[in-house]
């Protein structure tokens, strides 16, 4: 069980998602099974939505709420494990590139 996070560049051709073309820019490689026990142990709403089986694609219109969702996480996990706080501030710089460039899209992909 586990979920890999991916920054993603969208380009669209048309209307048609045939014209869709998805280039990978980066990635947690770290991710997987971290981030999906971070996920389910959240109480944070979309956190909590992330499936460590399916895949869910967020926007720059998502980014305010997950950027806050994963610094509250953060700020939680303070004094914790160095690798979760690694993992978080890696996440954190994927999904602060997503806010701020257009056609960017984070996947959370599920096992």
């Amino acid at each position: 069980m586990g979920v890999h996070v991916s920054l993603v560049r969208v380009t669209q051709r048309g209307t048609s998602s045939k014209g869709r073309r998805v280039e990978y820019l980066a990635s947690v490689g770290r991710s997987g099974d971290t981030f999906a026990g971070l996920c389910a142990r959240s109480e944070l709403p979309m956190l909590r939505r992330v499936d460590p089986y399916n895949s869910q694609i967020l926007t720059a219109r998502d980014m305010p709420q997950f950027i806050s969702e994963l610094e509250a996480t953060r700020a939680g996990s303070a004094g914790q494990d160095v690798g979760v706080a690694g993992l978080l501030d890696d996440l954190l710089g994927l999904a602060r590139r997503c806010a701020s460039q257009a056609g960017l899209e984070v996947h959370l992909d599920g096992d």
